[in-house]
C-alpha cells in the first residue's frame, strides 16, 4: 500500500478535475482524434473520483504508481488501459509542476546509462536507431554484470559467459546486435576508467555463414512502374510517394529519411541536406520529379505540427516517424503493388543495392560507386554492389581437362 506524508512546501491539493480538462485539450492540440480523448476521460474520472472519496491528497503520496495500482485492484477495470492513461495523467501533473517531483537518489548503474547514451550521441555520432539497439546491450550488460558497483570483477570469461547467455535467448541476427553494441560499451567503460584493459577485443565475432541469393535489380524502367502505382490522391500515398522518390531519385537510406527537417530543404539553392551516418552531412541536388514530390506532399498530405521533421505520423502524437522499418515496408508495399516484389526480406535499400550493381555492370570502379551512395570505407560497397554469378561464367574459362565451367 503506498504512504501519505505532510505536504512541504508550496504544493497544494490541485483541482483534478480542471486539470483533467488541461490534460484532455492538450492531447487534443496534438492531433488526438475525439474518440480517444472520450475513452482516456472515461479512464481517469472514475480515478479522480476514488481519490476525493478515499480522501487521498496526491500531492501527499510518496508513490504514485502504487496509489495508481490500489486504484487498478478493482477487478472491474481494464488493468492495461486504465493505467497507460492514468500514468499519463500523472506524468502531465508533474511536467505541470502540479504534483511535486519526490526526490530519487539514483544508483550507479542509473548514472551510468545516460552517460553511454550520450557518448553515443555526441561523440561516436549514432543515429536514434542505431542508439536505441546499443541502448538495449548496454542497459543489459550493465544490469547483468552489476556495473558500476562490480566493475572490478569484469573480466574476459565474464564477457564471453554473458553472450553466451544472449545467443540462447535470442536469434542470431539480434545476437549480433547485442554484440556490436557490447564492445562500444567496453571502449566506453576502458575511456571512463570502470575497466583497466580494453575488453571489447574479447567479444566473440558471431558467425552467421550462410549463402545469400544475388538480390534482384531494379531497371529505370521498374522504377518508374513502381511510382507509377502509387495512389496520390491519398494523404498516406501522397507521403508515400514522396518518400518513395528520395529512396529511387536520390537513393537516400531509410534512416536519412526519416532524420529529414524542414530547414533541411534549400529551395532556391536547388539543394537538399542530407544527415547520414556517423554525423555525416551531405548535400544533394534536389532533382525536379523529388521536389514536386516533396512539396505536394507538403501542401496537401503533411498537416500541421510542432514537429520539424518533413515526414510525420498520420496519427496522433503528430511526429516524426521512428523507426527506418516503416519506410522499408512503404518500399514492399510499393514493389508488391508494382508485381516487383522478389523472394526474401526486400526494403528500402533495394533501390541503392541496384544502383551500385548496375554501375559495377557497366564497368564503373568500386571508388566510383563509393562516391555516388556516399560511403566511407569500400567494404561496403563491396557488399552493396553485388556481383552476378551467372554473367561470371561467360567469361571464366573451363577447368584443365574439362569442357565446363564448374
Amino acid at each position: 500500500m503506498f504512504e501519505q506524508h505532510a505536504s512541504s512546501g508550496p504544493f497544494c491539493e490541485p483541482d483534478l478535475d480542471h486539470h483533467l480538462e488541461a490534460f484532455l485539450a492538450s492531447l487534443a492540440q496534438a492531433g488526438y482524434a475525439e474518440n480517444t480523448l472520450r475513452g482516456k476521460a472515461r479512464r481517469i474520472a472514475p480515478f479522480v473520483q476514488w481519490t476525493r472519496t478515499e480522501g487521498i491528497r496526491l500531492c501527499e503520496v510518496d508513490d504514485l504508481d502504487a496509489c495508481i495500482e490500489a486504484f487498478l485492484a478493482c477487478p472491474s477495470r481494464r488493468l492495461y488501459k486504465h493505467r497507460c492513461a492514468l500514468q499519463a495523467f500523472v506524468v502531465y501533473l508533474c511536467e505541470a509542476k502540479v504534483l511535486p517531483q519526490r526526490p530519487v537518489q539514483p544508483s550507479a548503474a542509473a548514472i551510468l546509462y545516460p552517460s553511454v547514451l550520450e557518448n553515443l550521441h555526441s561523440q561516436q555520432g549514432l543515429s536514434d536507431h542505431s542508439i536505441a539497439a546499443y541502448a538495449v546491450s548496454a542497459r543489459d550488460c550493465i544490469e547483468a554484470m552489476q556495473l558500476a558497483e562490480e566493475a572490478v570483477g569484469v573480466d574476459a570469461l565474464a564477457i564471453r559467459r554473458y553472450i553466451l547467455d544472449v545467443s540462447q535467448q535470442h536469434a542470431v541476427a539480434t545476437v549480433k546486435v547485442y554484440a556490436a553494441g557490447l564492445r562500444s560499451f567496453l571502449r566506453f567503460c576502458l575511456l571512463k576508467c570502470l575497466i583497466n584493459r580494453d575488453l571489447s577485443t574479447t567479444v566473440p565475432c558471431i558467425g552467421r555463414w550462410q549463402p545469400k541469393p544475388m538480390p534482384p535489380v531494379l531497371t529505370d524502367e521498374a522504377i518508374a512502374r513502381v511510382l507509377a502505382m502509387v495512389d496520390r490522391s491519398s494523404v498516406r500515398g501522397c507521403r508515400e510517394f514522396a518518400i518513395l522518390q528520395l529512396l529511387a531519385g536520390l537513393r537516400l537510406r531509410a534512416s536519412e529519411v526519416l532524420a529529414l527537417r524542414l530547414e533541411d530543404l534549400h529551395w532556391e539553392q536547388g539543394e537538399i541536406l542530407v544527415r547520414g551516418k556517423g554525423a555525416q552531412f551531405d548535400r544533394l541536388p534536389l532533382l525536379q520529379d523529388v521536389g514536386e514530390a516533396l512539396v505536394q506532399y507538403l501542401r496537401v498530405a503533411r498537416g500541421t505540427s510542432d514537429s520539424r521533421h518533413v515526414f510525420l505520423r498520420r496519427k496522433a502524437a503528430r511526429i516524426g516517424l521512428q523507426a527506418p522499418s516503416t519506410v522499408s515496408a512503404m518500399a514492399h508495399r510499393a514493389l508488391e503493388r508494382a508485381g516487383l516484389l522478389p523472394s526474401g526480406r526486400v526494403g528500402a535499400p533495394i533501390f541503392r543495392d541496384s544502383l551500385a550493381t548496375r554501375m559495377l555492370r557497366h564497368g564503373a570502379s568500386l571508388s566510383e560507386i563509393a562516391e555516388v551512395l556516399r560511403h566511407r570505407c569500400i567494404k561496403t560497397t563491396q557488399g552493396d554492389a553485388k556481383v552476378d554469378l551467372e554473367r561470371l561464367r561467360d567469361v571464366a574459362q573451363a577447368w584443365p581437362g574439362t569442357q565446363e565451367v564448374v
